[in-house]
Formats: structure tokens, sequence, C-alpha cells
């Protein structure tokens, strides 16, 4: 009986429900999930954003292939639910938060240090974020559409990090850099080595789910070939922040691990980097020194950032309500400690100095709520033999957000789509089990939401 259903457990048929319709489960994707065009629509618009076709077949950059794909989608999804006249929008605790989170945005505006530049982040960036987070929450409703999803997002991965990997053997570095640091992949996502870590990290513990659920060799010996490219790619990024979120990662899977009696795997999963090390480039260790003592650093960028942080948490005590504007840290910073033009490095502070306190706990609540619910969901779906799947690709997506949850310290990306892409799928995640437990139950369950 999976937990799905424990939110309606004073039903007087519950117990029947549940015993007599044991196939139910199974049928998480049974569900009438709507037409495929949103879905594949999306699935098209990632595959651009990460791999981004139009900067290797130049032909294809009039067309504006990006907008294009996520119009379709976000069309189609329109037409499709007012045919079925389904709701537009999902009622969860994370929707409920993004809209309080772009609202107080919204609001905020006109008090801008620059209202214009303001309203511009919003209709530029920010919406579009949104508007991922919003289609992956409604299309991808179903158990294969998740699978698909997550596969898609790994494959995806390959030539990410083949690519950094070749540039360090190329030695393909960025220039004027006391440290030589690979170029990143030249799309939205991974132009430059930390993003390149970052985006790998995110993707890393969905290829590990998608591994854990393989049963034929050649699928198990594919995920394990990506999973260990994606490795070596964060590394050879030498980021600090990269092998940070990199290490909570591996120390959360030991301790599952050991939680689960599979000790000697645990053992040795901690002790794989311990093996790694004499094969790691030879400046690294120097590189991640460079965390603990900041004034080791010879970029400079260390102690820059610890500056610029120092710097937002000035504005934010003097600034707590109000901030300086979606999208304005720069200008705030600039007026704190000098017109550098750079953006504090900490998607915490980023949302702190934008939007005060307010944007700050809207942004960290919606964070919470998301892991919260890939957490909920793991635990229900592990009840239920026929949901494994579904247990460890909401594991996948729980280790996903606890490691954005770590790097966000060190990147300013609070509006960017690394996160609502997770919480996107999180909310996803949530809807094929709440699917499960109307299959089971019937039409009138009424799952518990995540908070």
């Amino acid at each position: 009986m999976s937990r799905c259903a424990q939110a309606a457990w004073w039903r007087p048929d519950f117990r029947l429900a549940s015993g007599d319709r044991p196939e139910a489960t199974a049928g998480a994707a049974s569900e009438e999930p709507g037409s495929a065009v949103p879905f594949w629509g999306l699935m098209s618009f990632t595959f651009i954003l990460l791999i981004a076709p139009q900067s290797y077949v130049p032909a294809l950059a009039p067309f504006r292939i990006a907008l294009l794909a996520a119009g379709v989608a976000i069309t189609a999804h329109l037409v499709d639910c007012l045919l079925r006249r389904r709701p537009l929008v999902a009622r969860t605790a994370e929707t409920g938060l993004a809209a309080g989170l772009a609202g107080w945005a919204l609001v905020t505006a006109p008090l801008s240090y620059w209202p214009g530049g303001s309203a511009a982040f919003l209709l530029d960036l920010y919406l579009k974020s949104l508007a991922i987070f919003w289609l992956l929450g409604a299309t991808v409703t179903t158990l294969p559409r998740l699978r698909a999803f997550t596969w898609a997002l790994s494959l995806m991965a390959v030539p990410i990090a083949a690519t950094g990997v070749s540039h360090y053997l190329s030695g393909h570095f960025m220039p004027d850099t006391s440290v030589k640091r690979i170029l990143g992949y030249d799309a939205p996502l991974t132009g430059n080595p930390n993003d390149l870590a970052l985006t790998l990290n995110l993707i890393l513990p969905l290829t590990v789910a998608l591994l854990c659920l393989a049963r034929r060799a050649v699928a198990r010996a594919t995920l394990l070939a990506i999973l260990l490219l994606e490795v070596t790619g964060v590394i050879l990024t030498f980021s600090r922040a990269g092998f940070l979120a990199l290490t909570v990662m591996l120390l959360m899977y030991v301790w599952r691990l050991f939680r689960r009696g599979r000790r000697a795997l645990g053992a040795l999963a901690l002790a794989a980097p311990l093996l790694l090390l004499p094969f790691l480039p030879a400046d690294y260790a120097g590189r991640l020194g460079t965390i603990t003592d900041v004034e080791s650093d010879p970029t400079g960028s260390a102690q820059e950032r610890w500056n610029d942080s120092m710097a937002a948490v000035n504005f934010v005590l003097g600034h707590p309500l109000v901030g300086a504007g979606v999208g304005m840290n720069i200008l705030a910073l600039n007026e704190m400690r000098g017109a550098t033009w750079r953006a504090v490095h900490n998607a915490y502070l980023e949302t702190a100095v934008d939007l005060g306190l307010p944007g700050f706990v809207l942004f960290a609540l919606l964070l919470a709520a998301s892991v919260r619910s890939a957490s909920v969901v793991r635990a229900r779906a592990d009840a239920s033999p026929d949901l494994q799947p579904l247990s460890h690709l909401a594991e996948g997506i729980q280790t996903s957000l606890l490691a954005f949850a770590v790097a966000a310290l060190f990147h300013p990306v609070a509006y960017h789509f690394y996160f609502y892409y997770l919480a996107g799928l999180a909310v996803a995640a949530r809807a094929v089990c709440d699917a499960a437990a109307r299959d089971t139950l019937g039409p009138d369950a009424r799952p518990g939401r995540a908070a």
C-alpha cells in the first residue's frame, strides 16, 4: 500500500480500496496526462538551453528556436487546459511561494534603484524561469514523463562534461588568469567554468537515481560512464563551489548507504575519493586551499567575494524591508564598496539585497518547500514496491536541491533556471505521487499538499 494514500486513512473504504486494487499504484501514469505537445516543447526548450545548437549551426540563430520551443509549449498547454477544463496552475506550496516572491519583486520594482532595469529583468530572465517552473509542474505529471525528462538531462550532460574535459586536455584555458581554468561550454547556463560545474552537479544526482533504477547491463554501463564524466568535468573546472557541492552530495549518499545497512558500499564510496587523489590535477589542492585561506588566493577572487558579501550584509542591515529592487544588487554594491560592477556571489544575499528580508524569506521558504516535497514523495513512494522508480527519482531531485542549497552560497543564481528547474521537478514528482493516491482511492481522494 502506498503511503501517498495515508492522507485519507480516515475513509471507511480505505483498507478495501488499497487492498482490492494492488495494481493501481503501478498505474501512476494511468491518469490522463494531457497533450504530449507541451511536454515535448518543454523538452526541446531544455535541449536548446543546455546544448545551444545555434552556437554550432549559426543558420538556426535567426529563428530564435528557444523562444519558438517555449512558445509552442506554453500555447499548447494553455489550449489543452481550456479544452479539457483543467486548472492552469497546480495548487501547491511551491507555486504559491513562487507567486508571492514574484509578486513582491513586482510590487517593489517602482522603488528600485533603477525601476526600468528591474522591469526589464522581471520580464526577461525571471519570467522565463517562472514559466519553466510552471510548465514542469503542469506537464511532467506521469512517471514515464518524469523518467524520460531525467534521462534527457543526464544525456544532455554528456556533451557539456565532455567539452570541459576536452578543453582541459587540449589546453583551452581562460585568458589572463593566474590559475589555469578551462573555458566553459558555449551555452547560456555553462558559459564559464563555475556555471559548468554547477550545471553538472545539479544533474549528477538524477544520473545516480537512474543508475539505481537501471536493470540492463547496457543502461548501467552507460549511466556509470555519464556519472564518471560528470564528476571529472566538475573537478576539471577548478570550481571551489563545485567541489563543496560534490563533497556534500558524496557525504549524503554515504550517510544514506550506512543508514540502509549497506555499510560496505558506503565505505567504498567514502574511500573512492582517496583512491583518486593521485589522479587529480597538480594545482587542484592549492586551489581548494583558498576555501579556508582566503588571502592565499592568487587570483584575488576569494577576497573580492568576501568583501562583496560583507558589503551586501551591511546593505541589507540598512535596507531590511525593500532592498535595491529585483536585479539591482550590483548598483547597491557599487554604492557600498565602490563601482566594481560585480554581483554578490551568493543567491541568498542576492535576494536580500534586491528584495529585502521579505524576499529572502520567500526564496528560502520556496527552496525548503521544494526539498520537503521531494522528501515526502521519496518516503511515501518507498513504501510501495510499484513506486520504487518514483522513490529513486524523488531522492535524486531532493539531493539536487540540497546541492543547490550549498552551491547557492557561492553563485548569483537566485532568479536563474538552475533552481526553478529543480523546484519544478519537485512539483512534478508530487503530482505523480498524488496521481498514484487518486488511482488507489478514487477521484475524490485529496492527498495532502507539501507545506
